[in-house]
């Protein structure tokens, strides 16, 4: 009987091990490359653990996680499709009261990180090790480097398999610095950048970094980065313009052959980031939007049906850039310029939301505003007219088109409520009161 366990162990120990597909980076003539099953890999990823039968579809080999909370199931749900999955390991942050300087709680953090590697190292799905992701934000203690290091060399013992990866926000010259010196299991940099992503690949040869690097968040103009109205609100690219930031941007990570070994757009997915469109590739209700389509396209095949082209919305004659004050209780156009490639029958949702008081900073969770019931007034296809809100403050509206076939764009333009005038009410309360007291028009 014992025989015959250990036999079946060993068995099943044989074909759990047969399940790894080894994954390395190499150096091959001056060129880094990851190199999965003995051929060469270059990450086509999304961010995210949602619609993977659409990345799969337009040409996207991999996921990118933060955390293992979900380990299994997106593992699974990837190996299913024949996607990859950097597993992320979520390193704690000080800026949300970590002390790392407090070894009990540093030690407890990597004993749990060792039984996440244990038990995920030999997946089939498993590219690489996500080890923190932008621990540098807003941070003073540099002993997390330290953390981050220990970390990295348990995984090397214990995976040999699986390279291992940390991720920075933005790109300074203090964190690479840090990295070469305290980290030096770290296999490969993976960066978080927007609207500098077009000095990542000087930086990073200035700042001393000769290996491999991957761009883990890219896509839009980040809200801090972007041109804000005079009364503060940043000002969000419509879903066209953001499908140019995608195509323009992509061209930075495909042209560095040398040490660029991919990507992972963000968000492959929506939240509330400032907005419930900033960040997203689809919209909250899951619909893909254009830069969807410029994605399959860079990755080499072309949309059968693509998504509306948003290009500007209006309220008036006002752009988001010219500053929009409005008065409580007007009644307002709106008009967006807006087309669909396939000559689809368009559908359009409009709404006017008070402008997010819940703003985090590193893609902390928010809560979205709520609409403001009742505001829209009148709508036909591209106009609408809506009503301003009759508390003073910041808002905008939003513009959701749909093209019947699962695709959409996005747009929304902040504005500003001012009371109405003494004056003006004065005078609208006297034509109210006239209305209410049946007094004919020409008597008025």
């Amino acid at each position: 009987m014992r025989i015959s366990s250990l036999i079946f162990l060993l068995f099943l120990g044989i074909d759990i091990q047969a399940q790894v597909i080894p994954v390395s980076v190499e150096h091959r003539a001056g060129i880094w490359t990851i190199i999965r099953e003995g051929s060469p890999y270059y990450i086509k990823g999304g961010g995210g653990e949602k619609y993977l039968d659409k990345l799969k579809e337009i040409g996207g080999n991999s996921i990118r996680t933060w955390g293992a909370e979900n380990a299994q199931e997106a593992l699974d749900e990837a190996h299913k499709r024949g996607l990859t999955v950097m597993l992320g390991l979520w390193v704690q942050h000080e800026r949300h009261g970590f002390d790392y300087d407090d070894p009990i709680a540093v030690r407890k953090q990597f004993e749990g990180f060792k039984k996440v590697v244990e038990k995920y190292k030999d997946h089939p799905a498993l590219l690489l090790w996500g080890v923190g992701n932008e621990v540098d934000l807003n941070y003073t203690n540099t002993n997390v480097w330290n953390a981050i290091q220990d970390i990295a060399a348990m995984i090397h013992e214990l995976d040999p398999n699986h390279p291992t990866s940390t991720v920075t926000a933005g790109l300074d010259e203090s964190e690479v610095k840090l990295i070469l010196e305290k980290a030096p299991d770290i296999d490969i940099y993976g960066i978080n950048t927007y609207g500098d992503i077009g000095a990542v690949h000087e930086n990073l040869k200035n700042f001393g970094w000769k290996g491999p690097y991957m761009i883990t968040e890219w896509g839009v103009n980040g809200h801090w980065e972007c041109p804000k109205t005079d009364f503060g609100i940043p000002i969000e690219q419509t879903s066209h313009e953001k499908a140019i930031s995608f195509n323009e941007r992509y061209d930075f990570i495909e042209n560095d052959k040398a040490q660029c070994i991919g990507s992972y757009a963000f968000l492959w997915g929506n939240k509330q980031e400032t907005t419930s469109t900033w960040y997203g590739l689809f919209t909250p209700y899951g619909d893909p939007s254009e830069a969807v389509d410029v994605l399959q396209r860079r990755w080499g095949s072309e949309p059968r049906n693509h998504a509306p082209v948003l290009k500007t919305l209006k309220i008036g004659d006002e752009l988001a850039s010219d500053n929009i004050y409005l008065i409580e209780g007007d009644l307002i156009k709106a008009l967006a310029d807006v087309s669909d490639p396939d000559g689809d029958a368009l559908k359009f949702s409009w709404s006017v939301l008070p402008e997010s008081t819940d703003k985090k900073s590193g893609g902390d969770a928010e809560n979205a505003p709520s609409e403001v019931t009742g505001a829209i007034k009148k709508r036909k296809d591209d106009w609408a007219t809506f009503r301003v809100p009759s508390k003073e403050g910041p808002y905008r509206l939003f513009l959701f088109v749909r093209d019947g076939k699962g695709h959409a764009g996005t747009a929304n333009v902040p504005f500003y409520v001012l009371p109405r005038p003494e004056e003006a009410e004065q005078a609208r309360e006297i034509e109210f009161k006239k209305r209410e007291l049946d007094i004919p028009a020409r008597e008025r």
